[in-house]
């Protein structure tokens, strides 16, 4: 009789229950899971400084990531328990399946940045599949020969291939005096270019600075509220082109841009939480970098960019050229090389060849100089796989945006989608 009584008394507390507050519990543990997710990737920050590329979140998380000290091991443990309790959430409104997603590949690279950290032994396949959610093509060495020899045509001579177009380059470097001059206009270009058919906060803005000593030769670090520093790295030559790219890649239409869209338009807006934070190493780098990248050409279609270069960055570096024409051939073969540091960093990971290979195969195979394939490698050592979102990203981006339109305004309103929404790579596909 009790038994009987108790049952018909759950039913009645069952009835009763406000779907409001389970709504309202729902939300919290949403929350709350959100807080840990923040907690154990700015404690990862702590072992590794590259880890978290960008935070504006409450600072009181930093200070609790300071405080409690959790290990890697304790880092992986509680990443596995909130995976698990994703698993387990109802989407909703608040915690839609696309947010969900988001979040578990999110803590899926964490895990696997914790076994690369602890030694543990991942393929260079397995790796850009656990981070960044795809696999790079491998490419034969024969195709690369094959622009080689056209390369080889184009700027003959007796010397080493590399060394012939790197003495070739010479001509087109920026001189120190004319840089910042150089990147401002460029920049300026950009930014234009962009707001035309990108609304970003009024109050956007970015710093520049010129630095050394860096394995890369520009990175944006976003600091919240639509502000960036834009670092420049002069520790070797930079060419005319680079103004540009880096404008572009850097700014406008890539990662100022990007990061901006995603704090106004999904932590201002939604309040999700977790994309206050950007770990370097996740899939959203894909995205990244692949779109910074194909802003460039989105920004300046078909001979644009040829023309501003030359009618304007070319008089403001004083450069005072005739074989120009010459120069932008050279560029757009060497972009068909683009993979090749790919190989080598695979090869050279999976320690299938030595730093020395390494860079002798990147003198060879991208006709860099000695200094510049010694930087490759240096970014190798500190971001590893992470090289394969600048080619395989842009070109993941290209086919998606390109796919759906040739018009070149609905191109634009795909690009600014891309970059506001919580996307993965497999959505791109």
């Amino acid at each position: 009789m009790f038994k009987k009584y108790l049952i018909i008394l759950i039913f009645i507390l069952q009835a009763c229950v406000n779907p409001q507050d389970t709504q309202v519990n729902s939300n919290e543990k949403i929350e709350t899971i959100i807080q840990e997710y923040l907690l154990l990737e700015l404690s990862m920050g702590i072992h590794h400084q590259d880890h978290v590329d960008a935070y504006f979140g409450p600072d009181h998380f930093k200070h609790l990531a300071l405080e409690t000290k959790l290990t890697l091991n304790q880092i992986h443990e509680k990443a596995e328990i909130l995976s698990a309790q994703l698993k387990n959430l109802t989407h909703s409104s608040t915690m839609p399946i696309q947010r969900n997603r988001n979040l578990e590949a999110r803590l899926r690279a964490l895990k696997t940045r914790i076994k690369i950290f602890r030694g543990e032994l991942i393929s260079f396949d397995n790796e850009t599949q656990e981070l960044f959610s795809v696999v790079a093509p491998n490419n034969d060495i024969e195709y690369f020969d094959i622009v080689l020899t056209e390369i080889d045509a184009l700027i003959p001579g007796k010397d080493e291939l590399s060394t012939r177009v790197n003495k070739f380059k010479q001509q087109f470097i920026i001189q120190p005096q004319y840089l910042e001059t150089v990147f401002n206009a460029a920049i300026e270009e950009c930014r234009r270019r962009t707001l035309q058919y990108i609304k970003l906060p009024e109050n956007e803005n970015f710093t520049i600075e010129y630095v050394q000593n860096k394995p890369w030769s520009g990175y944006n670090w976003y600091q919240g509220n639509s502000h960036s520093i834009i670092q420049i790295n002069t520790d070797l030559p930079i060419m005319i082109n680079r103004a540009v790219d880096l404008g572009c890649h850097e700014g406008y239409p890539g990662h100022h841009t990007y990061n901006s869209l995603i704090e106004t338009n999904l932590v201002v807006q939604k309040n999700w939480q977790e994309y206050s934070l950007y770990p370097l190493f996740g899939p959203q780098s894909l995205i990244a970098e692949g779109s910074a990248n194909y802003g460039i050409q989105l920004a300046f279609p078909n001979t644009e960019r040829m023309d501003f270069e030359k009618n304007t960055l070319f008089k403001l570096a004083k450069l005072k050229v005739t074989d120009v024409d010459r120069y932008y051939q050279l560029l757009a073969l060497q972009d068909e090389l683009k993979y090749a540091g790919n190989e080598v960093a695979r090869r050279y990971l999976d320690k299938e060849i030595s730093r020395d290979q390494a860079i002798e195969w990147l003198i060879k195979y991208t006709l860099t100089s000695k200094e510049g394939a010694k930087k490759s490698t240096e970014f190798y050592d500190k971001y590893r796989s992470y090289v394969i979102n600048y080619n395989l990203g842009k070109d993941i981006v290209k086919q998606y945006i390109e796919t759906s339109s040739i018009s070149h305004n609905v191109r634009w309103e795909n690009f600014e989608r891309l970059l506001s929404e919580p996307m993965l790579p497999i959505d791109l596909n």
